[in-house]
């Protein structure tokens, strides 16, 4: 048996900017959140989700011995922070935006 629960009720994340790309680390409180995020957040769900925010490729690179992915978000930023009019230009809001996203898991794993 699996519940729903969203990104931000197992796991943190923060984010920041490199020209034109953006990237969020998301680190997990258990193993077993870890192993949930990893199978179920994949790029594609992550640039459907997000809508036509993200212009380029997403990458996924897991850290597992920290319990964390580093998911980059590439044209993610309107030409980055020297060429933009975006309010936010340093992509701070992209973890915000990512945490609200849910996933199944498994009953027996902690909340």
């Amino acid at each position: 048996m699996s519940r729903t629960v969203r990104l931000r009720d197992i796991a943190h994340a923060r984010s920041g900017d490199k020209g034109n790309d953006s990237n969020i680390s998301v680190w997990f409180a258990d193993q077993a959140g870890f192993d949930a995020a990893r199978a179920q957040l994949t790029p594609e769900l992550i640039k459907q989700e997000l809508g036509g925010l993200v212009l380029g490729s997403v990458e996924i690179y897991p850290l597992p011995q920290l319990l964390g992915l580093n998911i980059v978000l590439r044209d993610a930023l309107e030409g980055g922070v020297n060429s933009s009019l975006n309010l936010d230009g340093h992509g701070k809001s992209w973890s915000f935006l990512l945490l609200g996203l849910s996933i199944e898991l498994s009953a027996a794993a902690p909340a």
